[in-house]
């Protein structure tokens, strides 16, 4: 999968993308990921892309010409129609099945917006737009990141385990159940306040977990993540993916808090 993200700050989209399983899996080949500086693609020996806006009011807006000889000089290197996407808070919102359908394609430009967004005419060379939240950030280069790190674990070879992708919370509409490891107790000092007296609790791995029962341990993983998920994300439920066993716990969950309702 190639991917091209064009900003004014490459050094905000470099950096990151160079560690963890995105860096590991660019520098395999894996990825192409290409970081284009806009100013590149600008004629005036001050390297100017942005310009106030007509009509007057604050801020200052990214010019046209600048971004389409990036697309332009993208298309050539990298041949055929590209897939642009805007980083906005007008798009539609990013999502897990976002993540995947876009892992679907060859090939993504990002065009991360900045200061007050960009001039109205860039829209006739993007192919859509998308938002990572309801929420004002600096720029679009966080989005950017964001965007490529969850398409990238769709992509065959960059995650080790797949299965875990598949497993992954939001993957079937459902959070994750709670996860351990060793060692099985962790000793933990509650302070009461300002006093000086402090109590220990022991925290302990749940027994199912260690019991070697795969059944008890796939049905009490399954149970705690529809517990999860309704507790912190009952919408989820409207669309998440059951099979018959979850259909049940989910029944039984559901009976039980009616009861004690």
């Amino acid at each position: 999968m190639t991917v091209d993200i064009v900003t004014i700050f490459p050094a905000m989209i470099e950096q990151p993308l160079a560690a963890g399983i995105v860096g590991r899996a660019i520098e395999r080949g894996t990825l192409d990921v290409k970081v284009r500086d806009l100013r590149d693609f600008t004629t005036d020996r001050h390297r100017v892309v942005d310009d106030v806006p007509y009509g007057g009011g604050p801020g200052m807006i990214l010019k046209p010409d600048p971004i389409f000889r990036a697309l332009d000089a993208i298309e050539a290197e990298r041949g055929g129609p590209l897939t642009v996407i805007m980083t906005s808070p007008q798009g539609r919102r990013f999502t897990q099945a976002e993540a995947e359908r876009l892992s679907g394609l060859a090939h993504l430009v990002l065009l991360c917006g900045r200061y007050e967004g960009f001039d109205e005419r860039v829209r006739e060379r993007v192919t859509e737009e998308l938002s990572i939240g309801d929420y004002v950030l600096t720029g679009g280069e966080l989005p950017a990141l964001v965007i490529v790190d969850a398409v990238a674990r769709y992509v065959p070879g960059v995650v080790g385990d797949e299965q875990s992708v598949a497993q992954d919370t939001f993957s079937r509409g459902l959070l994750n159940h709670p996860q351990y490891t060793r060692p099985s107790e962790v000793v933990v000092r509650d302070n009461e306040g300002a006093r000086p007296a402090s109590v220990d609790r022991v925290l302990r791995v749940p027994d199912v977990l260690m019991s070697g029962n795969h059944a008890e341990i796939r049905r009490w993983r399954k149970r705690q993540a529809l517990v999860r998920t309704l507790a912190r994300r009952p919408d989820l439920l409207a669309t998440a993916i059951l099979d018959e066993e979850e259909e049940q716990l989910l029944r039984e969950l559901k009976g039980a808090s009616h009861e004690r309702d």
